[in-house]
């Protein structure tokens, strides 16, 4: 009996810690409800102790509770046992074992965010707005999310299949194997005089990782840099001082974000320091659908200091505050405790980013065009004398061959291929065809105006 009692006492104690982070009331008619409240948990929990049809251990019970109140606020707040404490804190350090996938909740299924380049997941198509409704054959509704990537963890190489759900189309299954992940969250080529940065994820080596990018792209491409594409498709995001090193990296003063929680006086401020790697070179920014957290914090404030142009598609839009509370002995708690804001004072919670250029991903084509003939193939025409012979051409026209041809753009709405992100080609990813396209007609308008 007295241990009954002591148990009861220790969770109704437990209850009023989560409680009052999750309420915070303090008038003396509302403690009187809370401590109902949490008489009537102590009444439902000895029920299910006693009665369930099947034992229940007590530390099984106190998780689930404090989950699943965790879990009511919000997507992205939830309890990580000591396990799923652990695993974060190899997440965030850049690796970690499973299948490659950033996730949420929604609607009881799970949503994809976005796959991690280079990862099982990324390599099956897996893209992001996928919705997982089964794995290995059983059905995700009912599972908490910690519950659900917790089955998607398992041995390395052994195999895991999802049933996938993508838009309109019949569920189909995709059959992955599991892997030890080691995230190098930048990577970085010239690119026609251009410098194209991919961030993958923020991690802690991701401003790092940046600014040796930089470095190599500007040794490699010299005077010739015409700028940089830094793309943020895909990326899930990640932890909040790497984005703002990231934004540091470019823009030399100002604010770059803030986060507001409950209490006003609580409202952090984080601003840029002096210096700009690229000395004012211009930047355009890639995003779409899968562009989230961090990545919109990197883009809102790009956007508002007007040092890049941002080209793609609406960001995805969680504007949230995710602080981990580690409780000693017992792994930590995921609470959402403020929402951030753009320079300008923009919330992008369930908005997101809009870029300043809207293009959706696409396939080019070129297809056959009506035949013209030109002026050097009609009778008589005067030759070209005097003038600067064009590329090749030695001042002779080389007049018409064959039919012309015509470039076609058919929009793919769907998020960009995860393998071409992977290895950028311009010629197959459109997006970043346009980025290339907009900063090399930047460069002729410079010159052209500083001549």
């Amino acid at each position: 009996m007295k241990r009954k009692s002591w148990l009861a006492a220790a969770m109704a104690a437990v209850a009023f810690l989560a409680l009052s982070l999750a309420v915070g009331q303090s008038s003396n008619d509302t403690n009187t409800n809370t401590y109902q409240q949490l008489n009537l948990f102590g009444d439902v929990f000895e029920k299910i102790r006693s009665d369930y049809v099947e034992p229940v251990s007590d530390d099984k019970l106190v998780e689930s509770a404090i989950n699943g109140m965790l879990t009511s606020l919000d997507p992205h707040s939830s309890y990580l046992n000591p396990k799923d404490w652990e695993d974060m804190q190899v997440q965030t350090k850049g690796e970690f074992g499973c299948l490659g996938i950033e996730v949420t909740m929604e609607n009881g299924l799970i949503k994809v965010v976005s796959p991690i380049d280079g990862t099982p997941a990324a390599k099956a198509g897996i893209q992001p707005s996928d919705l997982i409704v089964q794995i290995d054959g059983k059905p995700i509704l009912g599972m908490t999310l910690s519950q659900a990537v917790d089955k998607m963890r398992g041995p390395v190489d052994s195999k895991i299949v999802l049933t996938i759900r993508r838009g309109k189309e019949p569920p189909f299954d995709v059959t992955l194997a599991r892997a030890v992940i080691k995230i190098e969250s930048v990577h970085s080529q010239v690119l026609d005089n251009v410098g194209y940065v991919r961030v993958t994820s923020f991690s802690e080596q991701t401003t790092s990782g940046l600014q040796d990018a930089i470095t190599k792209i500007k040794a490699q491409a010299g005077s010739k840099l015409q700028g940089i594409v830094l793309d943020l498709r895909n990326n899930p995001g990640g932890l909040l001082d790497q984005a703002i090193g990231v934004c540091d990296t470019f823009i030399d003063k100002g604010e770059i974000v803030s986060t507001r929680g409950r209490d006003p006086s609580q409202a952090q401020r984080y601003n840029a320091t002096p210096g700009d790697m690229l000395d004012g070179l211009p930047v355009v920014v890639l995003i779409n659908g899968g562009s989230a957290s961090a990545s919109e914090i990197v883009a809102g404030a790009m956007q508002d200091h007007h040092r890049a142009i941002l080209l793609g598609t609406r960001s995805f839009g969680k504007g949230s505050v995710q602080t981990i509370i580690p409780i000693p002995g017992h792994g930590a708690i995921r609470l959402t405790t403020a929402r951030y804001y753009t320079p300008s004072g923009r919330s992008i919670q369930a908005k997101g980013i809009e870029p300043d250029i809207k293009v959706e991903q696409a396939k080019v084509e070129v297809i056959a065009g009506p035949q013209f003939r030109s002026e050097a193939e009609l009778p008589g025409a005067l030759q070209n004398i005097g003038g600067t012979a064009p590329d090749d051409t030695n001042g002779e026209s080389t007049g018409t061959s064959g039919a012309p041809s015509t470039t076609t753009v058919v929009p793919q709405p769907t998020p960009v291929d995860q393998s071409e992100l992977e290895t950028p080609q311009p010629d197959k990813d459109y997006q970043l065809a346009r980025a290339i396209d907009l900063l090399h007609g930047y460069s002729l308008f410079s010159a052209a105006k500083s001549n």
